[in-house]
């Protein structure tokens, strides 16, 4: 842009100084021409002033002579001759030629000294034509200083998008890959300098997805191998438990903790096999409309706490969703045994159209507890994988394993929703966790 407007002043500058003096050159050139013809003709008839400068063309010319100026146009007369054009030509008797301002703009003015019949000759050239000569150029000079910096500025903007295309598809492959699209490659390339980057950032991908198939089934061999002994294990202690009435009470109290470890074992081994199914992405979704309400209550009755109250406004009643049955009500059960295990009383379902700010089409599963809430930064980590928030540490025997949000938000993000969790808005203490769903809409 600024090497378009210093080339555009330039050749305007170099324009006008060349076409300047060429004008000089040629009005230099008529003006003595002119003079000389004024005075042969004033030679011959010394009062005939006015027919002589008349018969020399169309330019404006005056005559001083005999202590009179004479002349052929109002707007040329003694006045407009600037004093020091004046004093070179009348009294030091030299030609000379000077640019001066008039009415309609700049003029040339060129003095001549007629000694033959001791008098001056002036002519005034308006410079109308260079004048508009230099107004067509400058109307070419914007227009090609535009274009050119239009041009440039397109190909500018498409330079600059292919240098950068190139980073932009390394960062568009970077938050897929961040987004679990591990098969994600940059697109092989001709161009040497990023050929190395290519290579380099592919070899790095897969090898980070090798190394998470690797952990996944190490994972799911582990979990495989464990669920016979376990099995063995878990029938072991119900023999135990049908025999409880014979042990003492100390091994009465031992056999709880057996029962609730060996469970928790249990579940949290079908929890690994569940998540190594999702890192393998071998998780098909077997979808079916659901009456949101009736599934709600119906996934309820089946959960840890069945009695758990329901609440749903009156616009949901008629609302189907569609989903996998089995998977949501997982979701449902996980989210009802968090809040038996961190809530102080039973907890609250609520199902309802999502609030105004949200988008349109979708409604709301709501798990309220009454427990203490949550902390700050919490609600961010609450649903990775083995976090279990303020039950860390402890051993009751009911704790989870703190697998189970986290398989939550794998089922729903597979659903296409959303699953998050904040402090209650009812100004209760306590922690909601809402699960966010689209509707099925009817054809």
């Amino acid at each position: 842009m600024i090497l378009a407007g210093v080339l555009a002043t330039t050749t305007y500058s170099f324009t006008r100084s060349s076409l300047m003096q060429q004008r000089e050159k040629a009005e230099i050139n008529l003006a003595f021409a002119n003079a000389r013809r004024v005075q042969n003709d004033l030679l011959a008839d010394r009062t005939a002033i006015e027919i002589a400068l008349n018969q020399v063309g169309d330019s404006h010319r005056l005559l001083y002579m005999d202590g009179k100026w004479t002349g052929t146009s109002q707007m040329f007369t003694e006045s407009a001759i600037p004093p020091i054009l004046k004093d070179q030509v009348v009294s030091q008797r030299k030609a000379a030629i000077m640019t001066t301002s008039v009415r309609n703009g700049q003029a040339l003015i060129v003095g001549i000294r007629l000694e033959r019949i001791n008098a001056t000759y002036f002519e005034l050239d308006n410079l109308r034509e260079v004048r508009e000569a230099l107004r067509s150029v400058q109307i070419a000079l914007f227009f090609s200083a535009f274009i050119t910096i239009m041009v440039g500025f397109g190909l500018g903007l498409f330079a600059s998008r292919r240098a950068v295309r190139p980073l932009a598809n390394a960062a568009q492959a970077a938050r897929a890959i961040a987004d679990g699209s591990l098969d994600t490659r940059l697109e092989p390339t001709d161009d040497p300098d990023l050929q190395v980057l290519t290579a380099a950032f592919n070899d790095m991908v897969s090898a980070m997805q090798q190394r998470v198939e690797r952990d996944a089934r190490f994972t799911s061999d582990v979990s495989h191998e464990l669920r016979s002994p376990l099995m063995t294990l878990a029938a072991s202690v119900q023999v135990m438990e049908s025999r409880r009435d014979e042990l003492s009470e100390r091994s009465q109290a031992a056999l709880d903790l057996l029962v609730g470890d060996v469970s928790r074992f249990q579940g949290l081994v079908e929890d690994l096999l569940e998540i190594s199914r999702f890192d393998a992405g071998a998780v098909r979704l077997v979808k079916e409309p659901l009456v949101a309400h009736e599934f709600v209550r119906q996934a309820i009755s089946v959960s840890s706490m069945p009695k758990t109250e329901v609440r749903v406004t009156a616009d949901v009643e008629s609302v189907v969703i569609r989903g996998d049955k089995r998977r949501l009500a997982r979701v449902l059960a996980n989210l009802i045994d968090n809040a038996r295990i961190h809530s102080g009383g039973r907890p609250t379902v609520h199902v309802q159209f999502a609030e105004e700010d949200e988008p349109i089409g979708n409604i709301w599963i709501i798990v309220e507890d009454n427990g203490e809430g949550l902390i700050d930064g919490e609600a961010e980590k609450i649903f990775e994988r083995f976090s279990r928030g303020a039950a860390a540490g402890k051993r009751s025997g009911q704790e989870g394993a703190g697998l189970g949000l986290a398989l939550a938000l794998e089922h729903i993000t597979l659903h296409g929703g959303r699953i998050w969790a904040e402090n209650r808005q009812d100004g209760i203490v306590g922690a909601r966790f809402i699960v966010e769903i689209g509707i099925e809409v009817p054809a």
